[in-house]
């Protein structure tokens, strides 16, 4: 048996490439359009590990998903925890739960998809603005 991706379903293909892609760093692997089934499949993965991959289903004719928390959470491991969640602040993207202990963070996709952080390697030192920022809305 061997993993192959995780599919979320996405309302919004160029503002969810646009988080997935730009802001959190991913790179898309490849793209395939129905235009029969009406929808796009979108595949990316973190630069060098083109194994763990997500999917992204746009089905064209407009949904209304929700917030399915049974779902869970993505993970990654980051070099930097600090300047991702800086870069992702910049960009509009709230941190909902901060780095505060230097190892984990939690944000949100355009669609509501939560996406846990981890540092790689050891949890960096306690910082400013991280060590003191609340949580905001739930992950």
């Amino acid at each position: 048996m061997k993993y192959l991706h995780t599919m979320v379903r996405v309302s919004d293909l160029n503002a969810s490439l646009d988080f997935y892609c730009k802001q959190l760093g991913l790179t898309e692997l490849r793209r395939y359009d129905n235009e029969k089934g009406r929808f796009t499949l979108v595949y990316l993965a973190a630069p060098g590990d083109e194994e763990a991959q997500v999917e992204l289903t746009h089905n064209w004719d407009p949904e209304d998903y929700g917030e399915g928390r049974n779902f869970g959470h993505l993970a990654y491991r980051v070099d930097d925890i600090y300047a991702l969640c800086d870069k992702l602040m910049e960009a509009g993207v709230t941190i909902n739960r901060p780095p505060r202990d230097g190892h984990m963070a939690f944000v949100r996709s355009p669609d509501n998809i939560s996406i846990e952080l981890l540092q790689k390697g050891d949890a960096l030192p306690p910082k400013e603005p991280w060590a003191s920022m609340p949580n905001t809305g739930h992950w």
